[in-house]
Formats: structure tokens, C-alpha cells, sequence
């Protein structure tokens, strides 16, 4: 009887936190009845509404357009015109770019051509998967990136497999071709679709739930007649591909959704600072990336396959079996994509002059092309270039003129790749930090912070990035770092410390969320191969969250602080009235 109640209970658990959660929070706006405590209400609501999940996110997101009037701190009218903003059109324009590499299959190219290049050693093969992941995930979003590469990377360890249980290695397994029909893909069961959405948008960030067309029986871990290296280096290759996903995402602002959210927060909450753009962030976090990746690699290697490296460099060492399944694998795969289409040239051209547009506009060390229009300086930004340049795949014909027209991508393949509910999400915390500033609450919450001033500032950076580290991993990225944006914020006023110090480094932990498959999508969409459980994760991931935290500290504090100048507390931040003065 117990159990039956408990079992019910626990069905309608939902509900219990939807209702409890208001009630025990009433207090603020009945109780104390300041617009500060009616603010830190909504946030505390949206907050644990956010990490619980349990209304979807974007929903959630919508709490300030109802609540905010309500309680008199803004404006219906104004609530609403923070929930589009320029983060949104970038988010159009590189969506359209993803939209084309997916359709026209450019991703499977520059995936299978990066992997050709380090070989076919399972360790070799293994740096390759994550560097075509990594590189993929800093121009469309993470969960895009896997969902692109683990079709290849299935079809290579099933060949590794087969090759090792003795079966024809010489051919290749007809279930495992990467078809795709028309340049089309179909939707996946949404292994994350109950998950964490928005990393979509990362990853997330652009939120694209497919796969293509791949038929893989995969077998779970424990099935008979594979050794236990054959099961390691499944292991190690699907983690792999997930932790890359996230370490290629933050080295540019539109590879995943924190990194947009914090871009575009830092022009609404100081609107004079112009020190980030995607120049200056490259510089800051590639380096970063690649430690990361390097450093990952050799952890999984260690953990996975083995601690004796020195057989990477070997010489003349005969192939095995194994080795020469995979490589043939991935030439016919290369080779059955024949030379680049017409299509895949174009998107890639366009692919090439968005990033560079995007680094010369304003590099800052030297005038940009922005520099060009001296009347109406400030006016055009990232999104300008991402948006113009995604018009044309809707407009350029994908076919030549003896071909009825139809252009590079049409509305309907658009509208499947675009993470509407990220956008809702970013709108509800752009308007969640505008009601903050507006009610006094990011005021009394740096007030409330100033005695942590009184710490190193590394000390105190170090502990933001380990809080945020640990709370992604049970919560969305997007959701975590909207929600700590306006708490971190202050708290960066409030000791004097360049703004750009404490939220550079938290933001980019936010992305950090390797412990567990609900973390993050492409965790999930890993997970849903079979090869990995949850002890592996959690055991690969702890050592790559420290080395996560370590390289992103020791970047900020190095490199960093001559790119931002983050040494000194900047003009365009406000000074808390109780100080009269600044400190380095």
C-alpha cells in the first residue's frame, strides 16, 4: 500500500514542485513587499522551475512577461521588447549556414577528411573524430555536431568489431552506409527530448535533433565475443565525440548558447563596453580548446585504451586487422562522396567569408570594414553579417538554369533547424536581467556581495566557475548561465573587479557539463548508442571538468588579461555609490 502511494506520489511529483514552490516563496512579495523581493521572487521561481524542469524551459522563460506587470516593475510593452534581441538574428543567420552544411552534407567531408589525415590507430582515430567534432561544434551548434559525427564514427567501430569477431572484413557492412536521400535527414527518436533541450541552443545552441539516415544495430557493451579493448575503445570514441562537441563550442560566440546569451547580456547591462566580439573571444578561448582537446584526449587514452603512448610513434609497425577495417571504411565513405558539388562549394565559400567578416569587422588592434561607415558607428554587428549572409541560401538557386529553380535551402528545412524554444528561453532571461536591474535587486545583491572583496580575486573567480561547473550538470546550460548572469554580475561590482573577469570564465564553465547523460544533449545522444554507462561518463568527465576549470583559469589570468584588460576596473561598468574611487 505504501509503496503503490509512494509510487503515485512520485508520478505526480511535478505538480507537488509547480505548486509548492510559489507557496513557499510567497512570503517575499506578501511579506516584505519591496519591488526587490517582488523581483527575487520571479527569479527564484523561474530558477528552480529551470533546473527541475518540470514545466518546459521555454515556458518558463515566459514568467516575466506575466509577472513583471503584475508586480509593477515593468511595463507588458517593455518586458516584451526583451525578448528578441541581436542575439536572435545571429542566431537566424548561422542557422541558415548550418541549415545548408547538413543538407548538402559538407559536415560528412570535412569530418571523414580530418579523420583521413591522423590515421588509423584507435588512438589516432580517436584525436581525429574529436578534432572534425570540435571544429564543427564552433560553427553550428553542439548537439548538431554529434548528431553528425556518430553515424561515421558507429559505422567505424562496427567495422572495428567485425573485424575482430572474425566475420568478412573484407567488405563492407551494407546496414552501416550513411545514406541520405535528397540531402535530407530524418528526425531521431529525441533521445533528448525529455532531456536538457537547449544546448542545443548548444549545445544547447543551434538545437538540430537529427540523424541521418544510419541503421545501426548496436549491440549493448556487454555482448559476447568482444574482447575488452574492443568495448574500451567503443567507450572512448563516444565520449570522445561528446566532450569535443562542448570543447569546440565555446571558441567562438555563435558555437553555443551560453556564449551568445553572455555576448548579448553584456550589451544590455553595459552598453558602452564594445571589448567583446568574435575576434578577441577566438583568441581568448581557441587556445583554450585546443589544451582542452589535447589534454582530454591523452585522459581518455590513459582511462580507455591504455597509458603507453609510445606506440603512437612507431614506425613500420604492421597494421592489424582491426586497423585496416577502419581505414577502409572511411575511404569508401570518403570516396563514395565523390568530388564537392556545386552546393557544398557555395556553402562552403559562404562559410569561409562570414568568419572572416566576422574577425575583420572590428579587430580592434587595427580599424575594421565597420570603420567604413565612420556615420553610423556601432550600428552593424556580428548579426548584420550572419543575417545578410544567410538570406542567400534562400535566394541563390541550388540547381543550375536548365533545373526547375529551388534555392540553397527552402523555409520548411530552416524551420526544422531553428531552436525556437532557445529563443523563447534567451528572451525570458534577457528580460528576467532588465527586471533585475530595473527593481534594484542586482543593486542589493552587490551590496550584499561586498564583503567578498576581501578574498583574492582568483579565489573568488575559482569558486563562481566550480558552483557553475557543478550546477550545469544537472541543469540546461542556457538555463544556468541565464540564471547565474545577473547574480555574478554584481557581485563583480560589488568587490571592483573588471565584470568581464568573473563572467568570461564562469561562462565558459557553463559549458562544461560532461558528468551525466541528462547534462547535455549530445551526452544523451551518445548515451543512446549503447557502447557507454553512466560510471564511464561520470568517471571520464570528472577529469575533464578540472581539466576544463584549469586551462579556462589559466587563460583568463594569462592571456587574457592583456586582451580585455581585465587588471583594471572599467569606465563603462557602474560604481556602487558607497565607493569613491577604483582599484586596480
Amino acid at each position: 500500500m505504501l509503496r503503490r502511494l509512494s509510487r503515485r506520489l512520485w508520478f505526480y511529483r511535478s505538480a507537488f514542485v509547480i505548486l509548492l514552490t510559489p507557496l513557499l516563496l510567497l512570503p517575499l512579495p506578501l511579506v516584505i513587499g519591496t519591488k526587490e523581493a517582488e523581483c527575487a521572487f520571479v527569479l527564484l521561481l523561474m530558477a528552480t522551475y529551470w533546473v527541475t524542469e518540470v514545466i518546459p524551459l521555454s515556458m518558463t522563460a515566459m514568467l516575466p512577461a506575466a509577472l513583471f506587470p503584475l508586480f509593477g516593475i515593468m511595463k507588458s510593452s517593455d518586458v516584451a521588447r526583451e525578448y528578441f534581441k541581436d542575439f536572435h538574428l545571429l542566431l537566424v543567420g548561422v542557422t541558415c549556414l548550418a541549415t545548408s552544411i547538413e543538407k548538402w552534407g559538407l559536415h560528412r567531408r570535412i569530418a571523414l577528411r580530418l579523420v583521413t589525415m591522423v590515421g588509423v590507430n584507435p588512438a589516432w582515430l580517436m584525436l581525429g573524430f574529436m578534432s572534425g567534432c570540435a571544429f564543427l561544434s564552433m560553427w553550428v551548434q553542439n548537439t548538431s555536431a554529434v548528431t553528425m559525427v556518430m553515424p561515421i564514427v558507429e559505422a567505424v567501430l562496427q567495422q572495428i568489431l567485425k573485424a575482430n569477431e572474425g566475420g568478412s572484413t573484407g567488405e563492407d557492412n551494407p546496414n552501416l552506409q550513411l545514406d541520405e536521400n535528397d540531402g535530407h535527414v530524418e528526425k531521431t527518436a529525441e533521445v533528448s527530448s525529455d532531456q536538457k533541450h537547449p544546448d542545443a541552443p548548444e549545445e544547447t545552441t543551434v538545437q538540430i535533433q537529427t540523424l541521418p539516415q544510419v541503421q545501426v544495430a548496436v549491440s549493448p557493451p556487454a555482448a559476447p565475443g568482444r574482447s575488452r579493448r574492443d568495448l574500451m575503445i567503443c567507450k572512448a570514441m563516444c565520449i570522445s565525440v561528446a566532450y569535443s562537441s562542448n570543447i569546440g563550442g565555446i571558441s567562438t560566440l555563435p558555437g553555443t548558447s551560453p556564449n551568445l546569451i553572455f555576448s548579448e547580456y553584456l550589451k544590455q547591462i553595459y552598453p558602452n563596453c564594445d571589448c567583446v566580439n568574435f575576434g578577441n573571444w577566438l583568441l581568448l578561448c581557441l587556445p583554450i580548446s585546443v589544451i582542452m582537446l589535447l589534454l582530454t584526449w591523452m585522459w581518455l587514452c590513459w582511462l580507455f585504451i591504455g597509458s603507453d603512448f609510445r606506440i603512437l610513434w612507431r614506425r613500420g609497425r604492421k597494421r592489424s586487422e582491426r586497423d585496416r577495417a577502419a581505414r577502409r571504411v572511411i575511404e569508401d565513405e570518403y570516396r563514395s562522396l565523390g568530388p564537392m558539388s556545386p552546393q557544398e562549394i557555395f556553402t562552403g565559400l559562404v562559410f569561409l567569408l562570414m568568419v572572416l567578416l566576422w574577425l575583420t569587422r572590428a579587430p580592434g588592434f587595427i580599424p575594421g570594414w565597420a570603420s567604413l561607415f565612420p556615420h553610423h558607428s556601432g550600428y552593424i554587428t556580428d548579426a548584420t553579417v550572419a543575417l545578410l549572409l544567410g538570406l542567400l541560401f534562400f535566394i541563390v538557386p541550388a540547381n543550375g538554369p536548365s533545373k526547375k529553380y529551388e534555392t540553397m535551402i527552402s523555409w520548411k528545412e530552416f524551420q526544422l533547424s531553428m531552436p525556437w524554444k532557445v529563443a523563447l528561453l534567451v528572451g525570458g532571461g534577457f528580460a528576467l536581467a532588465e527586471g533585475t536591474e530595473v527593481s534594484g535587486l542586482s543593486l542589493w545583491v552587490a551590496e550584499l556581495l561586498t564583503p567578498l572583496g576581501d578574498l583574492p580575486v582568483l579565489a573568488t573567480i575559482t569558486v563562481a566557475c566550480i558552483i557553475v561547473t557543478t550546477v550545469t550538470e544537472v541543469a540546461s546550460n542556457a538555463a544556468t548561465i541565464t540564471i547565474f548572469l545577473p547574480i555574478l554580475s554584481p557581485l563583480a561590482e560589488a568587490i571592483q573587479v573588471n565584470p568581464l573577469y568573473v563572467l568570461i570564465p564562469t561562462t565558459l564553465c557553463t559549458s562544461f557539463s560532461f558528468l551525466l547523460p541528462v547534462s547535455n544533449p549530445p551526452n544523451a545522444v551518445v548515451f543512446a548508442y549503447g557502447h557507454i554507462d553512466i560510471l564511464d561518463m561520470v568517471k571520464a568527465g570528472l577529469g575533464v571538468n578540472v581539466i576544463g576549470v584549469l586551462a579556462t583559469l589559466l587563460a583568463v589570468s594569462t592571456w587574457g588579461v592583456q586582451l580585455f584588460s581585465l587588471e583594471t576596473y572599467p569606465e563603462w561598468a557602474p560604481v556602487l555609490p558607497e565607493f569613491n574611487s577604483t582599484k586596480p
